[in-house]
């Protein structure tokens, strides 16, 4: 059995702002099974899945250099 490191790591509060979406059905499965990946890589129980919805936009939004680099332009032009 192989060991594999997940993008994610363990959950931490924040103030919550409520949305609401729909999932296709088999995004919501395998956001099911990353859940279960995730507890028996942190050791830390998921006992809602829909808890990783914001971490993983968050990791996603943070890796997207193309994001990055529009963020750093709009953040320049504001600053003229």
């Amino acid at each position: 059995m192989h060991t594999v490191k997940l993008k994610l790591g363990a959950i931490t509060d924040d103030k919550p702002v409520k949305l609401t979406f729909e999932l296709p059905a088999r995004v919501h499965h395998d956001l099911i099974e990353y859940a279960q990946a995730l507890a028996r890589e942190t050791g830390q129980p998921i006992s809602d899945p829909s808890k990783l919805v914001a971490p993983m936009l968050a990791r996603f939004m943070a890796t997207d250099r193309a994001f990055a680099k529009a963020r750093r332009m709009n953040q320049t032009a504001g600053e003229g």
